[in-house]
């Protein structure tokens, strides 16, 4: 494996989390232990992104992003990693195509929380993400009933496995995904920066 890489065993059940996490907060934490738990997961990555190409405005510098995540979570089965930058993708489509031409005997499951699932059809490539990988969808705050009716949960309709079956997401064939209800943090990275509790450096 590749220097700076996170290392990962042949037959593991790995969920990613992407995104900015500027900052990363305690209700990044609860739904990582909620994934751990509903899809019956390994290790849980945080893809810590270079940047989101749905946003006009970058980020606070990766080292700083990098260091919040690590005070934040410190969990033993998760990892935080800045392998998108190393990879050199902007898009998940494309990271989720090398990540698994790296670990080729891996099951990666996407993570997202109801709120992403609203736009998740204007991903670059969204419909060749669900095809690729299951996709594990978390209650957000506000968002529950939007996300149920979100026009991908509508399109891949069939392919959802009931939250009752969420523990067979990772080796489910694809397309596949579910929907768990969990406990919600009304936490948030926008709110968080607004308030200015986020000194970027």
């Amino acid at each position: 494996m590749r220097q700076g890489f996170p290392i990962a065993r042949p037959g593991m059940r790995i969920g990613i989390l992407g995104g900015s996490f500027d900052p990363a907060h305690h209700g990044h934490a609860l739904i990582t232990r909620e994934a751990l738990r509903h899809f019956d997961l390994d290790q849980v990555w945080w893809m810590i992104s270079p940047g989101n190409p749905l946003k006009r405005k970058g980020p606070a510098p990766m080292a700083q992003r990098i260091a919040q995540a690590q005070q934040i979570m410190r969990d033993p089965r998760v990892v935080i990693t800045d392998v998108e930058a190393r990879l050199g993708t902007r898009f998940t489509a494309d990271t989720l195509a090398h990540l698994q031409a790296l670990y080729s005997r891996v099951r990666f499951v996407w993570l997202m929380g109801a709120d992403n699932l609203v736009q998740f059809d204007q991903w670059d490539h969204w419909r060749d993400i669900m095809e690729r990988v299951p996709i594990g969808v978390l209650a957000r705050p506000g968002w529950r009933m939007r996300g149920r009716k979100a026009r991908a949960a509508r399109i891949y309709a069939q392919a959802e496995l009931p939250a009752h079956f969420s523990h067979a997401l990772a080796s489910a064939q694809t397309p596949a995904w579910s929907f768990v209800n969990i406990p919600m943090s009304p936490l948030s990275s926008s709110a968080i920066r607004a308030q200015g509790d986020w000194p970027r450096r």
